[in-house]
């Protein structure tokens, strides 16, 4: 069980859902991440923002299990997952999203759907599965398509789908796991200005109840949606707290925000 604490944030008022310690990952003599602290809040939607190098994918993927630490440890509501495999910690119940969608043409959002909760029912990625098989996944699936905003083409081919509804799929199918800790790589990637707007809103809503961890270029959304900011410099923690602290923290806008950042 998690306790309230003071974090490497300063913050003290609820109880941590994910923490790292000491986070540190070499490669071959390069240390892509140093010794990094991090803390996010039961509730939270924490961004982690830098300059491109900065360590922030290896961050993700040491959090999530698809690298392996040099040292330090992680710890999801108090219990340490450090080295465990993705597949373990999907089960502690920490999810994630790729920058990159990965789907089957020809299923509908509504399919994928009744796939990942198969899945996570324990019955794998059954493609022959009977509709009575799939038919208890049905009204769940269903909530999940119209949970982000896909209901009107849930049984439209996902090769059809425009690529901003397509991240909105991906999302249904990061909940499909129920996660209480959910990371998101880069959400608003090759986005227009339209469903950028949409992607915020959607991340708002899914982030009801969840501990929400997200890596985004554009500082907009950043500023929209993230309660904590960490900005991390060539693998460490060059600066934390709000985004208006952030923003206007000399230190960050010398290395990554530019000037304007000020405007």
């Amino acid at each position: 069980m998690s306790a309230d604490h003071d974090d490497a944030d300063g913050r003290s008022t609820r109880a941590v859902a994910l923490s790292a310690r000491g986070l540190t990952k070499d490669f071959r003599g390069f240390r892509a991440v140093k010794e990094v602290d991090l803390d996010v809040v039961e509730g939270e939607v924490h961004a982690l923002v830098g300059p491109n190098g900065a360590g922030k994918t290896t961050l993700f993927n040491l959090l999530t299990g698809f690298l392996k630490p040099t040292a330090g440890t992680i710890t999801v509501h108090g219990r340490d997952i450090t080295g465990k495999e993705p597949e373990q910690i999907a089960h502690e119940g920490v999810a994630r999203s790729f920058q990159i969608t990965s789907l089957f043409d020809n299923l509908t959002p509504l399919e994928h759907v009744e796939l990942a909760l198969q899945g996570m029912a324990g019955g794998g990625m059954q493609f022959w599965r009977s509709d009575r098989t799939m038919a208890r996944f049905r009204d769940r699936a269903d909530e999940l398509v119209e949970q982000v905003g896909l209901a009107p083409l849930a049984d439209r081919p996902a090769g059809e789908l425009a690529y901003g509804q397509k991240r909105a799929l991906e999302m249904a199918l990061v909940l499909a796991l129920d996660p209480s800790v959910l990371l998101l790589d880069e959400p608003t990637a090759g986005m227009g200005r339209e469903d950028v707007e949409r992607t915020i809103e959607l991340v708002r809503r899914i982030a009801s109840g969840r501990s929400v961890v997200f890596v985004d270029h554009n500082m907009h959304v950043v500023g929209s949606l993230a309660d904590h900011v960490t900005v991390l410099m060539a693998g460490e923690v060059l600066a934390r707290g709000t985004y208006d602290e952030v923003r206007t923290d000399d230190r960050v806008v010398t290395a990554y925000l530019g000037e304007d950042s000020h405007a």
